[in-house]
This record gives C-alpha cells, structure tokens and sequence, in this order.
C-alpha cells in the first residue's frame, strides 16, 4: 500500500467535521487533554492519539465494544496459540520479548478500521477525520491483509515463469468487497468464545455453501459428487497458484531498532491432509500454503525458543481469495487424479520439516480414473 504524503495525513481539513455527531461532542472528550488553557503543550498533556485505544469508543458504542475487545483483531489470539503450540503454553522471556517487539503492532483498534488507516501501513486519517461506518476495503482491509489477500483478491499475482493469475471471481466483474463475506460479527468478535482463539477454531465464519447451496451444486456440475463435496474444501477444485513465506527471521538493529528478514515469496499450489478435520471442517483434502517460519525464526532472542516446532505443520490448512469457475486441476478427472505434482508429497517438504507436515503430507495420492 503506498505511503501517504504529510499534507494528506493532517487531522482536521473540512470544517464539516466541527458540526457532525464525532465533532460535536468536542475533541476531549474522545481524546483526552486539558482545557481552560491556551497553552499547546499544557493543553495537549494526557492526550491520546488512539481513543479506541483508551476505550473512548465504549461510552457510545458499548454494544460493540464490549466483543470488540475479544476479537481476534484486538487480542491477536491466533500468535499466542501458534507460539504456544510450538513452545510452551508460558512463553519464554526471550519469545515473548520478541512477540513484543515484532507482533503486537498488528492489532487494530476501532479507529484504526474506522477513521484512520491501519498504523502498520503508515497510518494517517482516511478523510480529514470523517468516521466511516463502512471502512473502505482499499484503505483499510488490505493495509493489513495486503500481500496474500489483496494480490490474490484482485489479480496482482505473477507467477515464477510471468503469467499474471486472474482476480478472484467474485472481485471482477462483480467487485464484491470484504465486508460482503466478512460480516460485522466477525469482524467485531461477536462470535462463539471458541472462534475467538484462531482463525480457524470453531464453526467457519464464512462457507461457500452460504451463497451457493449444496443441493443447487450437486445439479450443476457432474464433478459435483456428495463424495467430492464431502471430502475436499471447495478451493482444492476452485483455486489457483498462490503465494507461500518460507521463512521469518526478528531480530532488532544496532540502533535497537526492530524488523524483520524473510525469504522471497513463491507462487504454489498444493493440495494436502486437513489437519484441523472435526465436525466443523469434515473435509479430507485441502489446499495447503507454506507459511513465514521455521526453526530458527526468533534465534536472535535466544537458543531454541521453538522446541515443539514440529507440534505444528509449517503447511498449513489456507483459505485462498482467488477463486476460478475453471482451474487447470478441473480440466477434467485425470487433471487431479493421478496428478502427483499438485498434491504436497514428501519429496516436496524440506527435511528439516517432514515430522511437522506429516499430519498433512499426503501419503497415496487419488488413482487415475479407469
């Protein structure tokens, strides 16, 4: 997402705002400060950038406030369960000094989804200030969700040999936009307590039998088959090349300074085991990414942070936003049957990796039809 200029950043431009119901009730009593006093510094004492950050929100808001703060969005949950699976359920000092220092920029906060854009894209206000109820999906949504989702969503991946992969179907031509799956519940944590540790605990928050019933896609196409539509997410068929992290490394610089190292990205397609089958996700077949970690991700901190690494596969179950009606694995039976290159072997894993991806390595790949 690019940068925005210092003159585009400034808080208030549009003396509308003074007027409208958030200027109205005056700058302090959302962001804090002193008043009776003309002096910049002394009035600006005890102010806070952030108001959502200080729980402003909530003296309005309090019915969605009261989940937001359980929202995965809030808590990053999903990183503690992660580190925790490949640690120990009390991290270290040295990983959680590094989840400190690399991790919890990541958070939003109200403001951050309805005012301004995400601080980890470089922040600054979206409209002099102007509070969207609905947050612009291109300022906000994709200032986080950016490199994987927004690429995959809109056709802005290219793979090693410079094919350009379509935009999803569901962004051209129709242009859906995030919040048109990702509803408010979802997004502000008003869900089952179980769907507030990771992304992909509990029931799924969004199907694709939601929009498109089973009953009307075992009429529509003779690959539709109950055991095919039992037995494989909907992406292992309707989803394309995507883009696999091989490896993070933390650390801070000399000037203390933290960031980040990873290896460059690649374009993958691979279809493995579900590790996370339960009622929920019934499906054996799924379509797997590597994601951005290996043993030595936070070595910087301290010898062998992660000494359960292998308690978790590094490819891992995905959820691709780059849907296609016609993929080259649905060309026809033989296109997946008997097509090994498409399915994640053992030859395909790192040797460093093969016991964490054993529960998704597929052992015997389906036989060619007769």
């Amino acid at each position: 997402m690019p940068q925005l200029e210092a003159w585009e950043k400034v808080f208030l431009s549009d003396e509308d705002f003074i007027t409208s119901t958030h200027g109205s009730i005056g700058c302090i009593s959302c962001h804090g400060g002193t008043s009776g006093t003309d002096d910049m510094e002394a009035a600006h004492v005890g102010t806070s950038r952030d108001p959502a950050a200080s729980g402003a929100c909530a003296f309005c808001h309090d019915d969605t406030t009261h989940t937001q703060t359980n929202s995965l969005h809030m808590t990053l949950a999903g990183y503690d369960k992660v580190l925790e699976e490949r640690s120990s359920p009390e991290l270290s000092d040295g990983l959680q000094e590094a989840f400190d220092n690399h991790c919890t920029s990541c958070h939003a906060s109200c403001g951050q989804c309805h005012v301004s854009r995400p601080t980890t894209a470089g922040g600054g206000l979206m409209a002099g200030h102007e509070f969207k109820e609905l947050p612009p999906m291109n300022l906000t949504c994709t200032g986080c969700h950016g490199s994987r989702v927004n690429d995959e969503y809109k056709g802005k991946n290219v793979t090693a040999d410079g094919m350009t992969i379509p935009a999803d179907v569901h962004f051209n031509p129709g242009g859906m936009a995030c919040l048109d799956c990702h509803e408010e519940a979802e997004i502000h944590g008003d869900v089952p307590p179980e769907n507030q540790t990771h992304r992909y605990d509990g029931t799924p928050d969004v199907l694709c039998t939601d929009c498109h019933p089973l009953e009307e896609l075992l009429g529509s196409n003779p690959q539709h088959t109950e055991f095919h539509l039992e037995n494989l997410t909907c992406q292992v068929c309707h989803s394309v090349d995507l883009k696999s992290c091989y490896s993070c490394h933390v650390q801070k610089s000399d000037e203390g300074v933290p960031y980040y190292k990873t290896e460059p990205s690649q374009m993958t397609f691979a279809i493995g085991m579900n590790a996370l089958k339960s009622a929920e996700r019934p499906w054996s077949y799924t379509v797997l990414r590597h994601v951005p970690v290996d043993r030595d991700s936070f070595g910087y901190y301290g010898d062998n942070l992660l000494p359960n690494f292998d308690a978790r596969s590094t490819w891992a179950y995905a959820t691709p936003h780059n849907i296609q009606l016609h993929t080259p694995q649905n060309a026809s039976c033989d296109s997946c049957h008997g097509n090994a290159d498409i399915f994640l072997t053992s030859d395909k894993v790192d040797s460093d990796e093969l016991e964490a991806n054993r529960p998704v390595i597929v052992e015997q790949i389906p036989f060619t039809m007769p």
